[in-house]
């Protein structure tokens, strides 16, 4: 294996596993559990998976590609905090888009080559990527990972 191979291998590796376990935790959070608050006061598991789901939607659009899947989630979950927009997706809505975009996403990832991963995002403009290159369509996988690791542990309480 190169480097590169070796890069692309251990942040994907982590990616997926993270996708897993969120699969796992999510499994074992009923529709009632989403509902719930992390805490008094705080943001309810169903805002978050729907937070989730938009926010992996954007990679699409960050990683050049596509289209975003649920544009009408950039609204509820990304602009609005939570409980400011009345009527979501209901738990198993977003469940059945979480599942469905987690598979997308892979298909797409699986479609580029390792060299493509360390291209610039759409996000940085040529002249910022010159000068910085690590902001790159790899670097936004690892992010995306940490992110979604964060909200697990926030998801977790719901148990």
């Amino acid at each position: 294996m190169t480097t590169t191979e070796i890069s692309l291998k251990m942040v994907f590796d982590r990616w997926y596993a993270s996708i897993k376990s969120c699969d796992t935790l999510l499994d074992n959070l009923s529709n009632e559990n989403l509902q719930k608050e992390i805490a008094p006061g705080k943001n309810r598991g169903i805002y978050l998976l729907g937070h989730l789901i938009a926010v992996h939607d954007d990679m699409l659009i960050l990683l050049d590609l596509g289209e975003k899947l649920y544009p009408e989630l950039n609204e509820p979950f990304i602009k609005s905090p939570d409980k400011a927009v009345v009527q979501l997706p209901l738990a198993a809505e977003l469940r059945s888009f979480w599942t469905n975009q987690c598979e997308v996403l892979k298909q797409k990832f699986d479609s580029l080559k390792p060299e493509q991963w360390f291209e610039r995002h759409t996000a940085v403009s040529a002249e910022d990527f010159a000068k910085e290159p690590h902001r790159n369509k790899l670097n936004i996988i690892i992010t995306r990972t940490s992110h979604l690791q964060y909200h697990m542990g926030q998801l977790v309480l719901l148990k």
